[in-house]
């Protein structure tokens, strides 16, 4: 009986798609040699811990913001999931490379590439990095899923040496080889249109790109500020960065309180805030607030709990008005004093 595999239609298709398997086999499984092999970036309170990366996908984050939310709230379920997504990258990423068990693998790499698109499709200075990249994506673990591999895959080799497992059908479906519905014009129409549904939901959605006007929140920093409120000689506000550039910090060169004629009762300026007490800096995420060398650092996703100290300044409580931040780029912030 002819293995399913020499079904030539499909052992070419699956040949036909070798460069994309090696290609985006590769760029999942290098997410795993960056983290681990290159450097480690999967120890908490580290320079360049993913935890915190993965933060930045918060504000703006499509369908997933709730779950993002909670492992960014829960170091340890934090960690955790950093360290099994990290090691999911890796075996999709090497198993698509090397054509093993093809068709499981390819939804490997749709999931993946849903989550990037979901969680970061809104993040991208230029060219809509990861927009692009999810939407690219979830069509290539598509096409894959259709196709299986070819003359060059481990899934072929085991069909050459005659395997008994490759006769199952579980291994149409999970491996390569003819495709396990008869006719798929259905099928592929179908997959073929949501996807490109979902191409043109997602770039309406985060960057305006289908009618309207262009939006881009990844060009300029944004910072929101609730809860302002002051308390036994104590001013406390809630602050929380949730547009700009993912790779570095807003930078906070000023706080001024002012009245209602728009006087500054109390200035605090860049020299001041990066000495800034991390005691006064309470943090809600994993990318956090902190002092830097010449200001104070807002990372993207950041939020926190700024308390400043009256005590210094001869005012009454009704005198301050509002509270305003000034970044070093000159964008200026300021929320009413409740």
């Amino acid at each position: 009986m002819k293995n399913n595999m020499t079904n030539q239609p499909f052992n070419r298709a699956g040949l036909f798609t070798l460069s994309i398997r090696l290609v985006i086999g590769w760029t999942y499984f290098s997410a795993f040699w960056r983290r681990l092999i290159l450097e480690n970036k999967l120890i908490p309170d580290e320079a360049g811990y993913i935890g915190e990366k993965f933060n930045h996908f918060l504000p703006n984050a499509l369908g997933i913001k709730p779950i993002i939310e909670y492992l960014v709230t829960h170091p340890d379920a934090l960690e955790t999931s950093m360290i099994t997504f990290t090691i999911i990258e890796a075996v999709v990423g090497l198993f698509i490379m090397l054509g093993l068990f093809t068709r499981l693998m390819s939804i490997g790499i749709f999931g993946l590439a849903m989550g990037i698109l979901l969680g970061s499709g809104w993040i991208g200075t230029t060219c809509l990095d990861e927009w692009q990249i999810g939407v690219l994506g979830t069509a290539c673990g598509f096409s894959l899923f259709l196709a299986g591999s070819g003359s060059y895959s481990l899934d072929h080799y085991f069909v050459k040496k005659n395997l008994n497992f490759t006769h199952r059908k579980w291994f149409r479906w999970m491996g390569s080889g003819s495709f396990p519905i008869s006719n798929p014009k259905i099928f592929v129409l179908i997959g073929s249109v949501f996807l490109f549904g979902l191409t043109l939901y997602t770039n309406q959605y985060f960057h305006g790109g289908v009618w309207g006007t262009l939006h881009n929140k990844s060009v300029k920093p944004k910072i929101e500020i609730s809860n302002a409120a002051v308390n036994n000689s104590k001013l406390t506000f809630e602050i929380y960065r949730t547009e700009g550039v993912d790779v570095y910090g807003s930078f906070l060169i000023g706080i001024h309180l002012l009245d209602e004629k728009g006087i500054v009762l109390k200035r605090i300026d860049g020299d001041d805030l990066s000495k800034f007490p991390k005691k006064n800096i309470h943090n809600h995420y994993a990318a956090k607030v902190k002092p830097g060398k010449h200001s104070l650092i807002i990372p993207l996703g950041a939020k926190a709990d700024l308390t400043i100290d009256l005590n210094d300044i001869l005012i009454q409580k009704n005198e301050i008005l509002r509270v305003k931040l000034i970044d070093i780029s000159g964008i200026e912030w300021t929320a009413v004093i409740e």
